[in-house]
């Protein structure tokens, strides 16, 4: 029971980030590596804002402010510079390593004395686990329904139209490289907010907390994918918090193993993901009506 209010709670808060992962891997097919970036910078934002006595809730929103201009810096080198897209993510990240490092002011910073979203309901008596699960419910929801709602907009569904056909699009007078901007910003705005929410959660704030992010939001979202089919795009985005649990759970489990050693939990991330990437293609290879 305790592994699993653990991958309920850490899950739910990773979702927030595969969601971000979502809107450019998915909706706009591009292979955005800024999240390793984005990451840290919403987790190191908000931290120092706390030790320095800022509100939490006005500590997260920096956080998340963070991650919509570094989108926009992502999206500006990818359109107007022209950057392929995997190097413009490989830029911004190496980049934000500075930034993240003169924010922090040292590899990392602890909050376990701070006021924080966390302390703040573990303050009506709320168990920490619960407190985590609560925080992590309304944010994901709450994102997760104004996301749908946007997406359904004009603007959203210019947003969508790019991803699917550039050509068309442009074609329609949908300025493109604008829609990609906003998905940028949108995107990251999502990745540091999750940073700043786990941060508070982990009781401190790392500069090498992004490590592997996008590992995470890609086998979060394909794990969504291979057990929910068939979804329209709104219940397909809440989908993403379902594959995120079950993604922690089983690290969790990974980790449960006798013997473990906690330094490979990066390498079996990525072996799930290669595992999880392949099914899709065992499916087509071998569809229902041929399976013995």
């Amino acid at each position: 029971m305790d592994i699993l209010l653990s991958s309920v709670s850490q899950g739910l808060l990773w979702s927030i980030m595969a969601i971000g992962v979502y809107i450019t891997f998915r909706l706009l097919d591009i292979p955005d590596l800024t999240a390793e970036g984005s990451f840290p910078l919403g987790a190191a934002i908000c931290a120092i804002s706390l030790v320095n006595g800022m509100n939490p809730f006005l500590a997260t929103f920096l956080g998340m402010l963070g991650g919509l201009v570094i989108g926009v810096v992502s999206g500006l080198l990818h359109t107007k510079m022209k950057i392929p897209a995997l190097l413009t993510g490989i830029i911004t990240l190496t980049g934000l390593y500075s930034i993240n490092l003169k924010i922090l002011g040292k590899a990392n910073i602890a909050l376990l004395k701070e006021k924080t979203l966390v302390t703040m309901l573990q303050g009506f008596g709320i168990p920490k686990v619960y407190a985590v699960i609560l925080l992590g419910l309304v944010f994901s929801l709450v994102l997760i329904v104004l996301l749908t709602i946007f997406l359904k907009t004009e603007v959203g569904l210019a947003i969508l139209s790019t991803g699917d056909n550039e050509d068309m699009s442009a074609a329609n007078g949908i300025r493109i490289d604008n829609m990609k901007i906003l998905g940028y910003m949108i995107s990251n705005g999502f990745i540091a907010l999750s940073g700043a929410l786990l941060a508070q959660n982990n009781g401190f704030a790392d500069l090498n907390m992004g490590v592997g992010t996008i590992v995470i939001g890609l086998a979060s979202i394909i794990i969504a994918e291979v057990v929910i089919k068939n979804l329209s795009l709104g219940k397909r985005i809440a989908s993403i918090i379902i594959g995120s649990i079950i993604y922690r759970l089983i690290i969790s489990l990974v980790l449960e193993i006798p013997g473990m050693d906690t330094q490979l939990v990066k390498l079996f991330s990525a072996i799930i993901l290669a595992i999880i990437l392949f099914i899709p293609e065992l499916e087509k290879k071998f569809p229902k009506g041929v399976r013995r």
